[in-house]
């Protein structure tokens, strides 16, 4: 098995959005950042993977089985946490970790409670009480003590303060030591990706503008520096988007070779996504 995730041709239809032939993979042993604007279709496209949302066009298949269909057995070794509580606001971490030890036959209390320790998080109080980064921390220590092989993530890191997101993204690196374990992470905080990401994967208006190893993708595109007289000059096939400033004009390419006179710098994966979505 060469991919743990494999989307192909993913249409979904509703009155106000809508994916479309939604195409990408995230080969076993990687990480694949997924990223894209608020309502680009990234939490859609996750649901879909998870098979939560009604089957339409296309397929789905994860670690081997249609999503639909995951037997047991697979679903054991999926990790997932969304952006919120995915768990009854009146339980406590105790008594969490007797549910879940009834749900997963391979829960790990001891690495579970682990986890406590090591995020602070208090035993016994209930979770209506805890903050944002608190509900993050205790569902991404849920999504790592069982017999985990994939990681789902969608926003994991969002609330989180920056020493914390830190720890969280080497507890990410640490689970991928292992070549069999892959992750898939949705995230606004771009930045993050820079460090842990393999692949990046850009959804924009439901649509995939591409996925890219992320080291060639960051190579590939540049920012030219240019005053208006420049800016004429360049193509408009090789402009991807434009931020026009009073006294230096930035343009996002691929072709930035063809204009050696022009001053051009290294883009941020955040860079090259506003450039995108300004288009």
């Amino acid at each position: 098995m060469d991919n743990c995730i494999e989307v192909k041709n993913i249409t979904r239809t509703y009155p106000q959005f809508s994916l479309k032939n939604v195409t990408f993979s995230v080969p076993c042993g990687s990480v694949v950042g997924f990223i894209g604007e608020n309502g680009a279709g990234k939490s859609t496209t996750i649901r879909a993977i998870l098979g939560l949302l009604k089957k339409g066009e296309g397929s789905i298949t994860v670690l081997g089985e249609n999503a639909d269909e995951l037997s047991p057995a697979t679903k054991e070794k999926i990790g997932v946490v969304f952006d919120g509580l995915s768990f009854p606001e009146n339980l406590t971490v105790k008594q969490l970790d007797k549910v879940m030890g009834g749900i997963y036959k391979t829960w790990n209390s001891e690495r579970f409670f682990g986890y406590m320790s090591k995020f602070e998080l208090p035993l016994d109080k209930r979770f209506k009480s805890f903050s944002r980064g608190m509900v993050m921390r205790l569902s991404i220590a849920a999504a790592l003590s069982h017999d985990t092989q994939l990681l789902i993530l969608d926003e994991p890191t969002s609330g989180l303060d920056p020493v914390m997101r830190s720890e969280i993204l080497d507890i990410f690196l640490d689970f991928m030591q292992d070549e069999n374990h892959s992750i898939l992470i949705s995230t606004h905080i771009t930045s993050d990706l820079e460090h842990i990401a393999d692949y990046i994967c850009f959804i924009h208006k439901g649509e995939i503008m591409f996925t890219e190893e992320r080291n060639e993708m960051m190579e590939r595109h540049r920012i030219l520096k240019c005053t208006d007289e420049q800016l004429m000059r360049i193509d408009k096939a090789d402009i991807i988007g434009v931020r026009k400033g009073r006294f230096q004009n930035e343009v996002l390419t691929t072709n930035a070779h063809k204009y050696p006179d022009i001053p051009a710098d290294a883009p941020s994966i955040e860079e090259i996504m506003v450039f995108y979505v300004k288009e």
